[in-house]
């Protein structure tokens, strides 16, 4: 969920020319928030570099395609149905594409995410590092897991409440196996995120996470001002989704 409008999108994209251009002015924009970062102004230690996500979801692969033209090499997808109609032959023509899984997983889906997916950025419960850790050992690949942290503590979303964190890395890590590299969050919509960021960044201090996903179109540089190495944008490269 890289976006924060709840919105039920359509696999299409407006103005799929507009894309490179786009894409280069979120790529300026990194650049200069991690070059502030780095000027000392800021409370958190930067990020060595910041990997771009860029969400197609909801986007059809003419406009992934642009993307991927302009050198683009990381992407998020949100359900996991929709990358399994969309990514295949994309993959198979740029094989070195990283997929980031950045939407709820449900158990039933584990199998179809372990085997379309580079990166699942929304481990957030026992059941799930169980299915996860069982699938991974059936199909013979190790995929690196960020816990989803639900830094706001909604009812409504996804994620580990951060009290909880701590423990819930420990058993990801210990009982089932998983590669537990990073932490994701999506801070509350109508709440400044740079507490929930700084937030983040301690809970991935204290368990010794080299990984942060966080920011996305709207807030990307407070993330990296707080030590994001993943930022999840979609609407500043491939303009906004169409809606049903």
């Amino acid at each position: 969920m890289a976006d924060r409008a709840q919105q039920t999108p359509t696999a299409t994209s407006p103005e799929p020319g507009a894309v490179p251009a786009q894409l280069a002015a979120v790529r300026a924009r990194i650049a200069t928030a991690l070059a502030d970062a780095r000027s000392g102004a800021f409370p958190a230690v930067p990020a060595a570099a910041v990997t771009l996500v860029a969400v197609s979801k909801g986007h059809g692969a003419e406009s992934v395609v642009a993307a991927l033209e302009s050198g683009q090499r990381v992407f998020g997808e949100n359900r996991v149905q929709e990358a399994a109609a969309k990514w295949p032959p994309l993959k198979a023509r740029y094989p070195d594409v990283a997929l980031h899984l950045i939407g709820p997983l449900q158990t039933n889906k584990v199998a179809d995410a372990v085997r379309l997916f580079d990166v699942i950025e929304t481990l957030d419960r026992d059941r799930l590092a169980a299915a996860l850790a069982k699938e991974m050992a059936r199909a013979g690949r190790s995929i690196p897991c960020f816990v989803q942290v639900n830094t706001g503590e909604e009812p409504q979303k996804a994620g580990v409440a951060p009290r909880d964190a701590d423990a819930f890395i420990a058993r990801a890590r210990a009982e089932h196996g998983l590669a537990v590299t990073g932490l994701m969050c999506i801070p509350p919509v109508d709440e400044d995120p740079a507490p929930h960021f700084a937030l983040l960044h301690e809970i991935a201090r204290r368990n010794g996470l080299a990984h942060l996903s966080m920011g996305m179109s709207d807030d990307f540089e407070t993330a990296i001002a707080f030590g994001a190495t993943h930022v999840r944008v979609g609407t500043a490269i491939f303009g906004p989704r169409q809606t049903t």
